[in-house]
């Protein structure tokens, strides 16, 4: 017995829009670090070419995401756009950890950008841009895991671009060599640890974790307290996407007849929906059946 959820989307024209942004800024940013001789410049360049790539998978991701259900595809594809915020976040862990590795060697044999004064001016547009790529965004980040990747790469950006432009006035007033990969480091690091959770959350929901907001325990125990409700075992609670919470267990009740079931089931519906907001629900009915009634099914564990 089953409620299905709509999965929350977002305005895919906002995702383009964003896109032509970034491409633009990304082209400016290669030729300004280039002349500058700019690492962190050349290094925020890759960022914003890595964020229009992510948007662009972003976008595939919510068109797959929208086709409808097939009798092989059941769940539909859901799941598409975890697949793309994980990818979007573990490519950035990687290029985070290249750019650290160059930025390093940097340090080791300094080099003065000859033009800070394009790294500023480029700081400027690349901040300018990226902040209207947040504001595009930013009313889907808490409906949406793939967005959300997608915000926090132009987010970051942002932020990248603001600490270009304190380079770049540094190296112009004081000829400080080390502030350029010094810089380079902080945002990398910076990339890094805002893409790992991502990465942790969008892993939890592909391995179907539970939402670590809401206790399994906790849950069957309220189910459990219902009247005629003797027991609550062989429970799952899973994630099929961001806000697409399942439940299924299977619940023993007291000798009854087979209509006065559904009330319990429009109760423990209730609870769900209201308390723990899961919109889909699977219960399997039982009197005295299960020999194991622990709330784990714990038969695959025995088998190891």
């Amino acid at each position: 017995m089953e409620r299905k959820s709509v999965n929350p989307g977002f305005d895919s024209k906002r995702l383009w829009w964003a896109i032509t942004v970034n491409v633009f800024i990304t082209v400016a940013q290669i030729v300004g670090g280039f002349i500058s001789g700019s690492l962190s410049l050349l290094s925020d360049a890759v960022h914003n070419f890595g964020d229009a790539l992510a948007l662009f998978l972003s976008w595939i991701a919510f068109r797959i995401g929208r086709r409808p259900y097939t009798t092989t595809f059941t769940f539909g594809y859901k799941r598409a756009e975890i697949l793309a915020a994980m990818v979007n976040a573990a490519a950035l862990v990687v290029v985070g950890l290249v750019l650290i590795i160059e930025a390093f060697q940097r340090l080791i044999t300094p080099e003065i950008p000859s033009a800070p004064i394009i790294m500023i001016v480029l700081g400027i547009l690349g901040m300018s841009a990226n902040m209207v790529g947040v504001l595009l965004l930013h009313r889907n980040t808490h409906q949406n895991l793939n967005v959300r990747s997608a915000y926090l790469h132009l987010l970051s950006d942002a932020i990248a671009s603001a600490g270009i432009i304190v380079g770049g006035v540094c190296i112009w007033f004081w000829s400080v060599s080390w502030i350029d990969p010094l810089l380079t480091i902080a945002i990398a690091l910076y990339v890094v640890w805002e893409s790992y959770d991502i990465l942790k959350n969008s892993t939890n929901i592909l391995m179907m974790a539970a939402p670590k907001e809401l206790s399994l325990e906790d849950i069957s125990n309220r189910i459990a307290a219902l009247p005629n409700v003797t027991n609550v075992h062989h429970a799952h609670l899973w994630q099929m996407s961001d806000h697409d919470i399942h439940f299924e267990a299977h619940v023993c009740v007291s000798d009854m007849y087979i209509s006065d079931v559904q009330e319990v089931l429009e109760q423990i519906e209730r609870i769900l929906d209201e308390v723990y907001n899961i919109k889909h629900v699977t219960i399997q009915f039982e009197y005295d059946k299960c020999t194991e009634q622990s709330l784990l099914h714990s038969s695959m564990q025995a088998n190891d």
